[in-house]
């Protein structure tokens, strides 16, 4: 009985999401194509089109990489169809600011001199049947010498469309310049209690969330190690979300992680993106590129515990968070850092006593307002929290996952450096 009302709830909401899906795009339709250009005219079957393939090419990224097609292939569908993603988003948010304009400029363009600008909408005028059979040869005659000046209506929908339409263009494309450029460095001090003087001044590289994958590929991880390198770390902590597919297809973009360099060393905790990408298989070979892995387990720095925990995600194939094995017998007179991929996990940290955990998942919420959503999920978004006496720091992250863009939400590489307050 439970397994029955299980599937009934699925079906329920799979059916709410892809009606909502097809309503966004209708509405797309009826804004950008059907109000804007004649029936049966090139221009309607070309948007059209592009409102039927995007969404296409959109559910064909998504489901591209578990099909086992060629990464080629993968790759030539990944572009427009995500991009497709967040064009839809912004175009939608847009045209909904301009349902809030629409009537204010209708109503200016009605005080307008009509006669020079404006005639009304066909739709407007009623015209006996009689009159159209005999004026019919006459009008084709009169539209081909003298085209009849554009409606207000029809000027008023073009108007707000292609303003919608430009400004959904250029947020898009500023969001992307943002990623493709790479992540920025973000410098913070951060107190410890615990940390010895002779700790004072360890400088942690923090990144998470590169998502190497159909997209961002072997040039940005380039720039990623290029950056981290050029902030002369004493360590390094890849906290998860790596990668976005196989092994086999992502060997050359990550083999520049090789190139990492830091005094200490490099460490990686698995995110959840490994378990959707082959995790056993990565875990393996991350280690081959020279990180150190913490699964679910310690190593012991000269002055501080460096801790790291599986992904939740691990635990659909047995192999999610162990705090008791990553913590349950270290010296708690000794300062505790854990690497973490989701921030979900800091009431754990606080439990067994984390001095600070280092997490991203949350991308920031990647494209406005998605961080209203993100927030719904995780107990913070970005940035640095206390939660008792275990303080949070949450990355925005270095790459995105789906489109590659980010709006109110920069990409970052954060480069934590521990104070103690004994020095």
């Amino acid at each position: 009985m439970g397994v029955v009302v299980v599937v009934a709830v699925v079906v329920v909401v799979g059916l709410i999401v892809v009606g909502m899906f097809g309503g966004l795009h209708w509405y797309l339709w009826r804004r950008l194509v059907r109000d804007t250009t004649a029936r049966g005219s090139i221009a309607r079957r070309a948007g059209t089109g592009v409102i039927i393939a995007g969404p296409v090419l959109l559910i064909g990224a998504f489901v591209a990489e578990s099909a086992g097609i060629p990464f080629l292939i993968i790759q030539m569908i990944a572009w427009p169809g995500y991009m497709w993603g967040a064009l839809l988003v912004y175009l939608v948010l847009w045209l909904l600011a301009g349902e809030l304009i629409r009537p204010l400029f209708r109503r200016w363009t009605a005080g307008a001199d009509s006669s020079a600008t404006f005639v009304p909408a066909p739709e407007d005028v009623l015209v006996p049947a009689t009159e159209v059979s005999d004026a019919a040869a006459r009008d084709r005659q009169e539209q081909q010498e003298h085209p009849a000046p554009v409606s207000r209506r029809l000027f008023v929908s073009r108007a707000a469309s292609g303003a919608a339409a430009l400004a959904a263009v250029t947020t898009v494309g500023y969001g992307s310049y943002g990623v493709l450029s790479g992540p920025r460095v973000k410098q913070l001090t951060l107190p410890l209690a615990n940390l010895p003087r002779a700790a004072h001044g360890f400088r942690i590289a923090v990144v998470s969330d590169i998502h190497l994958g159909p997209i961002l590929g072997r040039g940005f991880a380039e720039r990623v190690v290029e950056t981290i390198n050029g902030t002369q770390p004493d360590l390094i902590a890849v906290v998860g979300d790596l990668v976005d597919g196989s092994v086999e297809h992502l060997r050359s973009a990550v083999e520049p992680l090789s190139r990492l360099h830091a005094r200490h060393g490099a460490y990686f905790v698995t995110g959840n993106h490994e378990y959707f990408s082959g995790a056993e298989q990565w875990t393996e070979h991350v280690q081959e590129l020279g990180l150190h892995l913490l699964a679910n387990s310690r190593t012991e720095l000269p002055h501080f515990d460096l801790a790291g925990v599986n992904d939740i995600q691990g635990e659909r194939i047995g192999q999610g968070p162990d705090f008791v094995a990553a913590l349950g017998d270290r010296d708690l007179a000794r300062t505790a850092v854990l690497l973490a991929h989701q921030p979900v996990q800091i009431h754990d940290a606080v439990e067994f006593g984390v001095d600070l955990q280092l997490s991203g998942h949350t991308h920031g919420g990647q494209m406005w307002p998605g961080n209203f959503l993100a927030s719904l999920a995780n107990p913070t978004v970005a940035g640095l929290e206390r939660y008792g006496d275990t303080q949070l720091y949450v990355t925005r992250g270095a790459g995105a996952w789906g489109p590659p863009v980010r709006v109110g939400a920069p990409s970052d590489i954060t480069v934590i450096e521990l104070a103690s307050k004994q020095a």
